[in-house]
């Protein structure tokens, strides 16, 4: 059960449970991150033009190339 819940999928990516803590945390980071310059952008239309879509395309590239 502990190794279903916690180590079958970082194993699946070849990651540690610690490695893919760090890895996923960091995309989360980045998505809230993204999630707010899209806010700001939605209320204040000349801040943040391209912010959100520049770091999703830098996200999506860096998971493809995993």
């Amino acid at each position: 059960m502990f190794g279903r819940l916690f180590l079958d999928h970082p194993r699946s990516v070849d990651e540690s449970y610690f490695e893919h803590l760090l890895f996923a945390g960091g995309f989360a980071f980045r998505l809230i991150g993204a999630g707010f310059a899209a806010l700001i952008h939605a209320l204040v239309p000349c801040l943040f033009e391209k912010t959100a879509g520049q770091m999703i395309v830098k996200m999506h590239d860096k998971i493809q190339n995993r």
